[in-house]
Formats: C-alpha cells, structure tokens, sequence
C-alpha cells in the first residue's frame, strides 16, 4: 500500500512536468539544471579508500582549460574554489591547487578538464596529458577524473549553462558530479560495465 502511495505521489508530482506544451520551456529556460553523462568506475575504486585518503585533508584538484576565457585562468581558479568547497564530497576535505614539493604515494587527486578533447581518456589525464576542443560560449562543460597515481579510479561528464565563476548553477553542477565521480555505492565485482549510464 505504502509503495502504491509512494508511485502515486511521484507520478502526480512529475506529470505537470511532462506536458507537451512545456517541451520548448523546460528545454531551453534559464531553469534547466546540470546534466551528469556516462561514469566509469575501475574496478580497484573504493568509497572507504577514498574517504580514508581524504578526511581531515588536503586534496589536490589538476585544474585544466578555462572554461570562462574571456577572463584570467589564476582568476577563474580562485573564484571557483569556494564552489567547489562549498558543494565538496562527503569527506571532511579541504580543496587545494597547491601541488606539494614532493608528490605523495599514493597521489591522490581530482583532475578536472574544461572543454576536453573527444579523443582524451582517463588514462592519459592521470598521466598529465589534456587536450582540448573549442568550448561554447555559455555553458561549462567539465571532464572529471578521480586519480590515484597513473590510475583512474573513476571518470565522468558534467555540462551546465553558466555566464561567469559565480553563477549559481555552478554549485548543483559540482555538486552533482562530486556525488557520481566519489559514489558510496557498493561496486558490483562479479562484472565491470564501462560507462555505465547515471
């Protein structure tokens, strides 16, 4: 009974969404919010690593591309650093750009890539290659790469429309690519699906 009243619920609470007449609205207003693509997850990726590697400390973001270019790249990290604390991952980390004078081993790290190359995979981003593509005026597209040393642990796509490093659809967009590229969720062993749809 209780599920039948749940369904009910979400159907009621969805359909006003879903009329035809609200097609062009939804698909092109200001309101539209940030869109998750495909996530891959290495078969080594683990919630309790990635907690016990980060909590109480620093953790590096590779900060690569501008996704604002009309503006300084320096400006544009520090500007989008507090969003990034701001909608952080469930751990008790600190964001930092500070690369330390001697790497650690394990190393750590979230690569993000503005405007990625269609060709450029995890594997090489652990290895500190980016490529790039001509962005699109207005919407912030990012490739997020979990590493740990030459290792990706996980990778996913995240775009949203935003004008500047303090729109405020930024925030939902971090926020939901931290929630995908660091899952609690239990990983199935007994197979591997890359890319598996979010």
């Amino acid at each position: 009974m209780r599920r039948t009243v749940v369904v009910a619920l979400l159907i009621a609470a969805t359909l006003p969404a879903c009329m035809p007449g609200d097609i062009d609205a939804q698909t092109a207003g200001p309101a539209l919010g940030p869109t998750v693509g495909g996530v891959n997850y290495a078969p080594q990726y683990d919630f309790s690593e990635f907690w016990a590697a980060t909590d109480g400390k620093a953790f590096r973001v590779v900060f690569a591309g501008n996704p604002f270019p009309a503006l300084p790249v320096e400006q544009v990290k520090q500007r989008l650093l507090p969003v990034l604390q701001a909608n952080k991952p469930r751990p008790a980390l600190t964001f930092t750009y500070d690369v330390p004078p001697e790497l650690p081993r394990p190393d750590y790290r979230l690569v993000l890539v503005f405007d990625p190359a269609n060709d450029l995979g995890s594997g090489p981003v652990c290895n500190g290659v980016t490529r790039f593509k001509p962005g699109i005026p207005g919407r912030v597209y990012v490739y997020g790469v979990y590493c740990r040393n030459d290792l990706a642990l996980s990778e996913t796509t995240a775009w949203t429309q935003a004008t500047g490093p303090d729109d405020p659809r930024l925030g939902p967009l971090f926020a939901q690519l931290f929630l995908v590229l660091f899952t609690d969720q239990p990983m199935r062993r007994d197979r591997f699906v890359p890319f598996m749809r979010w």
